[in-house]
């Protein structure tokens, strides 16, 4: 009986355990199912509050963002075409003596601006002197021997006719004379060297431009040969500017050029922050480079300030044509999302609405819009990242959303170009 009573007693307390097990997980289950339930309001709660934002009331608390705007406004949009050109001069001479001697004096300063003509340098010119003076005494000589020549030719034909002298030395006094005035023009011709050598031994300028630095001091001995000659001149104004630009546009400037159209050019430095040049657009080259897909384009500029220099690098702007009243808004309004471009517009409510556009030409600062938004409309152009759909925006310092955001920059008034603008790159 006792070992009976024991069977029992351990059956009984199994099931004990049993039962206390499952309730354990009933427990455990449970827990862990409201807990799932919690999260899942929490996170439907969360999710309506922020779509129905300001307007519906339950996302009060929210603060509203800080923004900057712009309104969205017309203007005249300048197509350009921008580069990377380098500043040649018209001409560049280096000026070479065309007499051999001593340098006697030099007239011109280091980086002086000369005119074509003016004294640059003076050889010795008393070598010069002398040999004109002898050229001259040589002249004198043979004039004088062909005078007489002539004056027995004359004699001597009026004995021929007297039949009192030979045939003979008559015609022998003719080829006398003859040699005599042969002589003589070549004594005029040595005079006539001689006195081009005297005015070669100062040497002028042969164009106007800047001298460089002096290659040569008062005493050398300077030769025609001399490769690095005594000056340098370079020809500052006008100058061009010589550039690339992509071989697709070779049309589009043809067409332009065709109907007469000047095309400006505007060179800036390699900041683009200063004008350096207003000129106009000169000419293409005559083929395209295969090897870089460019072609090779002059400017010229008068460059009455002297703010183009030789080899200067700096950045062109060729204007081809100007794209009237288009929609304009500030380049840093525009957003990139997986479904293209969009911006912030601040609608009446003073909260940010998405708006998707299509845009047209760009310049530095400004982008035209061809699709999405109207004129007067306000566009978000600082702050947008902390924007969604539908956020309230205020201004800084304001205590609700009543208030507009700050405004940026102003766009240019209607139908004045942008002053500074690109439509390819062809750097």
């Amino acid at each position: 009986m006792r070992g009976v009573d024991a069977v029992n007693d351990v059956t009984r307390s199994n099931h004990v355990s049993v039962r206390r097990e499952r309730s354990w997980v009933r427990a455990v289950v449970i827990v862990v199912v409201g807990l799932f339930a919690l999260g899942a309001l929490s996170w439907y709660l969360s999710q309506r509050n922020a779509k129905q934002g300001p307007a519906g009331g339950a996302n009060r608390s929210r603060p509203s963002a800080t923004v900057a705007f712009a309104e969205v406004k017309r203007a005249d949009v300048p197509l350009r075409l921008q580069a990377l050109g380098t500043v040649v001069p018209l001409a560049v001479a280096t000026v070479r003596p065309q007499v051999s001697g001593v340098l006697s004096e030099i007239f011109y300063q280091e980086g002086q601006l000369v005119k074509r003509g003016d004294p640059l340098v003076e050889i010795d010119p008393r070598p010069f002197r002398l040999a004109l003076e002898q050229a001259r005494g040589q002249l004198l000589q043979n004039q004088a021997a062909l005078v007489n020549a002539k004056v027995i030719l004359e004699r001597d034909q009026v004995l021929l006719a007297q039949d009192s002298i030979a045939q003979q030395e008559v015609q022998t006094q003719e080829a006398t004379v003859a040699q005599l005035e042969a002589a003589v023009a070549a004594d005029r011709a040595a005079v006539g060297t001689a006195q081009l050598n005297l005015s070669y031994s100062k040497v002028t300028a042969p164009i106007d431009g800047r001298v460089g630095l002096r290659p040569v001091d008062v005493g050398n001995y300077v030769s025609t040969s001399d490769t690095t000659g005594i000056a340098t001149i370079t020809q500052l104004a006008p100058i061009d500017v010589t550039f690339a630009l992509p071989s697709d546009t070779v049309t589009s400037i043809q067409q332009r050029v065709s109907t007469g159209a000047t095309l400006p050019t505007t060179v800036l430095d390699r900041s683009r922050t200063l004008v350096l040049g207003e000129g106009t657009f000169l000419t293409l080259d005559n083929q395209i480079d295969s090897a870089t897909g460019t072609i090779r384009a002059k400017a010229r500029f008068d460059n009455a300030k002297g703010t183009l220099f030789p080899n200067q690098f700096v950045n062109v702007q060729l204007q081809l044509d100007t794209l009237g009243n288009a929609l304009v808004v500030p380049a840093n309004a525009i957003r990139h999302g997986s479904k293209g471009e969009f911006v912030y517009v601040v609608a009446k409510d003073n909260t940010a609405r998405v708006r998707m556009i299509k845009t047209g030409p760009a310049t530095d600062e400004m982008m035209t819009v061809t699709a999405g938004l109207n004129a007067g409309e306000r566009v978000v152009t600082e702050g947008g990242d902390r924007l969604t759909d539908g956020s309230a925006v205020r201004l800084p310092g304001a205590g609700g959303a009543g208030r507009t955001g700050r405004r940026t920059a102003e766009l240019p008034p209607a139908r004045q170009p942008i002053q500074k603008t690109a439509q390819a790159d062809a750097g």
